[in-house]
């Protein structure tokens, strides 16, 4: 191990079946009147009503802001903070994906520090106060973002993700509850269930990984890869879904503090142009950056092919990162991930922006974790593949 390293997490961390019990004492510690932000799916199916309940159960007060959606803008933090500062809110309390939870985590930090949330894109600007308190709760397992120090916000002028990353952006309390995820319908379960395992990946890749961060993404990415074809052919089945919470909080973790790689650089330039939602994003290009990727990081994908297939024995290290990257494609092809192509996205359209895809996900910073260091021409050729890429084809493996 070279030098030290940094961990950072919640000041708190409740999960398990019935967490959410947790709120009302939690948010009582914060403050007397809280901002819920969410969207309309989330009231519709009562999550909001649940959190205002044990909120005034605790004598707290509340507003709330349901206008995220699927990719959160800049006009939605805007639009949450003048709710805020307008009815005074004293904390802030968010339930829903990693969009609810990214946007809450802007307005936490612009409430107290003020500006533009791209103002803080890259260091430009300090962090110089402490945020306004955050409780995260996730209905998804998931982006992990309950327990990251990262943000990831669209700049609606420029058709640019925004991943701006500070310790100021952790929430100060995770509530993990996974029963909250029941109600994700198959294609949301297959989407953040995949950017869990891009999560997972990608951190044990990462140059920047460490030892507490390779034992969370090590177990992350087992858990999903044994658990989420259950929790996506059925919604209500229990021990899938807890163990799949558990892994989406993990691979958060592992992430916030080894950084993500090169498939998240590629990723966000895709869903902010042709809004595509990100865990889709991310599986549309996960097999081929982990084969463009294999020669320079071989022990480590050998690793976790060990891992997901230990009845595979006398296999050299090449073969077992083989094994990884035929995993991931199965996994890919069981849950309906489609390829660019077949998810509808304009060939025309996209080669008109295929380079400045490749210019925005070098500019995003994690590209230069990866162990094998693109450069934009190489992005462009993998943007391409992906385009059409076939899923089913496997890398033979003898046993």
């Amino acid at each position: 191990m070279k030098g030290f390293s940094e961990f950072r997490m919640p000041q708190a961390v409740f999960y398990g079946i019935e967490s959410l019990s947790k709120l009302g004492v939690q948010a009582a510690l914060f403050g007397k009147k809280a901002l819920i932000i969410s969207d309309k799916i989330m009231d519709q199916i009562g999550n909001v009503e649940k959190c205002k309940h044990f909120l005034e159960a605790a004598g707290l007060t509340t507003v709330s802001y349901l206008e995220v959606n699927s990719e959160p803008t800049d006009v939605h933090v805007s639009e949450a903070l003048t709710t805020f500062q307008q009815n005074q809110c004293e904390l802030i309390v968010t339930v829903g994906g990693g969009s609810c939870i990214d946007a809450a985590k802007a307005v936490a930090v612009l409430a107290t520090n003020g500006g533009y949330i791209g103002d803080y894109m890259g260091g430009r600007k300090p962090i110089a106060y402490k945020p306004i308190p955050l409780i995260a709760i996730p209905t998804t397992a998931g982006t992990g973002s309950e327990v990251t120090s990262v943000t990831v916000i669209t700049n609606t002028k420029d058709d640019i993700k925004m991943m701006i990353k500070d310790p100021a952006f952790i929430p100060a309390v995770a509530i993990v509850d996974p029963v909250l995820t029941f109600s994700s319908p198959k294609s949301v379960t297959a989407a953040t269930g995949v950017d869990a395992l891009c999560h997972a990946m990608e951190a044990y890749i990462s140059r920047l990984a460490q030892p507490l961060t390779d034992n969370l993404a090590l177990s992350a990415i087992e858990l999903i890869i044994n658990n989420l074809r259950a929790a996506y052919q059925n919604g209500e089945d229990q021990e899938a879904r807890e163990k799949m919470a558990l892994a989406s909080m993990q691979a958060g973790l592992a992430f916030a503090n080894a950084s993500v790689t090169l498939v998240h650089g590629m990723s966000r330039p895709v869903g902010a142009l042709f809004h595509v939602p990100h865990g889709i994003s991310n599986a549309m290009l996960l097999p081929a950056v982990l084969e463009y990727t294999k020669e320079s990081a071989v022990e480590r994908l050998a690793v976790i092919g060990r891992l997901l297939r230990p009845d595979l024995t006398g296999l050299s290290q090449d073969e077992l990162a083989d094994v990884t990257v035929n995993e991931v494609k199965k996994l890919c092809c069981d849950l309906n991930i489609p390829n660019m192509k077949d998810y509808g996205l304009n060939q025309e359209k996209f080669s008109e922006v295929v380079a400045k895809m490749a210019t925005d996900a070098l500019a995003s910073g994690s590209p230069g974790n990866n162990p094998r260091v693109p450069s934009h021409e190489e992005i462009i050729k993998l943007y391409h593949l992906c385009y059409d890429y076939d899923f089913t084809t496997l890398e033979k493996v003898t046993n």
